[in-house]
């Protein structure tokens, strides 16, 4: 089997560039260099770090017009806005877009240099981006 793997990295002399991780889409997005849909693109495919309290599911902020819950592209951005020892669990973007309470947005890194928010109209327009791109 070695063999067969040294071939096969020999025909192939340049190996696909990694994607984009999430804290870079946030940053080409907010920065205009990243297109809505390159950025959904790489959104649910992501791990998304959620801070945990006592009862399963996400916490939301109630203190905005709309209810937010926060989310993270990283341990380090949760712990910023969280602290060291906080609790989380991980999800994938897409199983955020399928968990989330209707009426529900969310702000991803929301101690971050660059802070996103998506209210619940954005984030049923990211479903049905989901869906036409999974289901055709």
């Amino acid at each position: 089997m070695y063999g067969y793997e040294q071939q096969q990295a020999a025909q192939n002399p340049y190996p696909e560039a990694a994607p984009p991780s999430l804290a870079d889409a946030i940053r080409g997005f907010t920065g205009g260099q990243m297109t809505i849909d390159d950025f959904q693109s790489v959104f649910i495919t992501s791990k998304i770090y959620c801070p945990r309290g006592e009862r399963p599911g996400f916490l939301a902020l109630h203190n905005t017009p709309q209810p937010v819950i926060p989310m993270f592209s990283s341990l380090k951005e949760l712990r910023r806005y969280a602290g060291k020892d906080s609790k989380y669990f991980t999800v994938t973007g897409a199983e955020v877009l399928d968990l989330l309470p209707t009426g529900y947005g969310f702000a991803l890194d929301m101690e971050g240099e660059h802070r996103m928010v998506f209210d619940a109209k954005a984030v049923e327009q990211m479903v049905d981006f989901t869906m036409r791109r999974m289901y055709g």
